[in-house]
């Protein structure tokens, strides 16, 4: 038996399957395809989440695209992050090329042209179906991760989550947890003292600082109602095709604050409300990470922990999670262990950080007899990638390098006209799309304070009436005094004053007066 043979043998028997699956490409042997050495991942399998990496312009969005639009195929809903703008063209066919044609027949797969069931969303102000979460979805430790607060700053905004639920106060967006925020640190100092015990301004101030940075990337637009239901992510159309929501995130990658928020809350989300599949034989929802080095590179201990305990926990309800970025040194490593597919399309060696990089993540692959992983990583043409996947028993699969089957769709953006066109077709952007403002613990600490304020004016206005009255009364009795002072002091002064009087009234005068008469009188 030949080389080729062998090799032939060798990759059809480690990737046979029982079940259903898709199928990525043809496996080569040097340069050359051989054509029906199919490499085919189970759909059993697709819930261990995976990997596609490689070096800008080697075909990892592509390869996204290809997997999308079978996974779509066999009624598997998807998910897309799509970074840099060009995934919408699966709403419409490929054109076709005579360089697909060739390509599909040294794979041995036949080429169909089709266009696929998409959902364009957004967590920005670019068009499409809104996807908002309110604060109070994220919880207190959840936000407290996302935040990267002190275990401290934790328990304050902890104390915030069980202040509003005692009082009934909806913490839906970014203004309502401000307004809390500050008045706990003013106003509501002394209530939330006597009732949680002290809490520290320079506390609440580093936090509102973080709230503040969350803001300033977009988290007033994604924070808010009416909240995305996850659910809807896992629709298909009438002919049974997964539906394949694209979320437009061109505007976001200078803000990785912001999207690490969403997709932590949304993997959160995802978990908390999706049932437990089992062994069901298919994923319930794929979910595509693009650019996934922007949720990872800000991230803190706590929220890297948070995140890989998701992607543990998560496959169990059927979700399967896929990082796309240029190097597998942009994934953690206890993330990295949990991913069972791998893709991995050429890596460039410029610098000797470069050749370090391709070794580590050669040593990533099963070693192969046909291969030198190391060597064959920098060659790898446009459209080529290693692949290793997990067979039904969960075992890692032969090392193959493949040459993949291209896209069915177009492999370009869509129009603004044909975007507006797939939007205006969309279900969901009549039940997300309405702005929502209801009231909220803004409006009503808002209410409460104006209430506060009045009643501290009230009883500022009474002090001062009180003690103007007072005053009134105690300038009216000084008055009353001094004219009664006045009255006999000038009694006093006339008595010293008339002469003529004193005489006429004095004893002796009376006397001599009376001693006159008498003498008269006789």
């Amino acid at each position: 038996m030949s080389q080729k043979e062998e090799f032939f043998e060798y990759i059809n028997n480690g990737y046979k399957t029982k079940g259903d699956f898709i199928e990525l490409g043809a496996a080569m042997l040097g340069e050359e395809t051989i054509t029906d050495a199919i490499v085919k991942i189970p759909l059993k399998t697709l819930n261990r989440h995976g990997l596609i990496a490689g070096a800008t312009g080697t075909g990892k969005t592509k390869t996204l695209q290809v997997l999308a639009e079978n996974l779509s195929e066999k009624g598997i809903p998807v998910l897309l992050m799509d970074i840099k703008g060009d995934l919408s063209g699966l709403a419409k066919p490929s054109p076709g090329h005579a360089k697909i044609d060739e390509r599909h027949a040294k794979i041995g797969i036949p080429f169909d042209a089709k266009k696929f069931p998409i959902e364009i969303l957004t967590i920005s102000e670019q068009d499409g179906t809104k996807m908002r979460a309110t604060i109070s979805e994220f919880g207190p430790v959840l936000l407290s991760r996302i935040l990267d607060l002190s275990e401290t700053q934790s328990g304050i905004v902890a104390i915030i989550f069980k202040y509003c639920d005692d009082n009934k106060y909806a913490l839906l967006d970014i203004k309502d947890f401000k307004k809390v925020l500050q008045y706990i640190t003013n106003e509501g100092k002394e209530e939330i003292q006597n009732e949680y015990g002290r809490i520290s301004s320079s506390s609440t101030g580093a936090i509102l600082r973080k709230i503040v940075e969350i803001e300033q990337q977009g988290g007033d637009l994604f924070f808010g109602e009416k909240s995305f239901e996850v659910e809807d992510l896992t629709r298909v159309d009438e002919n049974g095709r997964g539906i394949i929501s694209v979320l437009r995130l061109t505007d976001i990658q200078d803000k990785p604050k912001l999207f690490s928020t969403f997709m932590l809350q949304l993997l959160a989300e995802v978990y908390e409300t999706f049932p437990e599949q089992g062994d069901s034989g298919r994923p319930e929802l794929i979910i595509f990470i693009d650019e996934a080095h922007l949720v990872f590179e800000e991230a803190s201990k706590a929220l890297l922990n948070q995140i890989e305990s998701i992607v543990k926990l998560i496959r169990s309800k059927g979700i399967g999670l896929y990082f796309v970025t240029q190097n597998p040194k942009d994934v953690p490593e206890d993330i990295l262990a949990q991913l069972g597919l791998k893709v991995q399309h050429a890596l460039r060696a410029f610098t000797a950080k470069d050749r370090k990089a391709i070794k580590l993540a050669a040593e990533n692959y099963p070693s192969s007899e046909y291969y030198d992983t190391k060597e064959v990583l920098t060659q790898l043409g446009i459209g080529e990638a290693f692949v290793s996947v997990l067979n039904e028993k969960g075992i890692p699969t032969p090392l193959a390098r493949t040459m993949l089957r291209a896209p069915m769709s177009r492999m370009d953006v869509l129009s603004e006209k044909e975007i507006k066109q797939v939007i205006g077709n969309s279900r969901l952007v009549h039940k997300y799309n309405q702005d929502l403002d209801r009231e909220s613990a803004y409006e009503l600490l808002n209410s409460k304070i104006d209430k506060i304020n009045l009643a501290e004016a009230k009883a500022i206005k009474d002090a001062a009436e009180k003690k103007e009255k007072v005053k009134l009364a105690k300038e009216k009795e000084k008055k009353r005094a001094r004219e009664e002072r006045s009255s006999r002091s000038y009694s006093r002064r006339s008595t010293r004053q008339n002469p003529l009087i004193k005489v006429l009234t004095s004893a002796t005068f009376i006397r001599a007066a009376f001693g006159i008469l008498k003498k008269v009188l006789k």
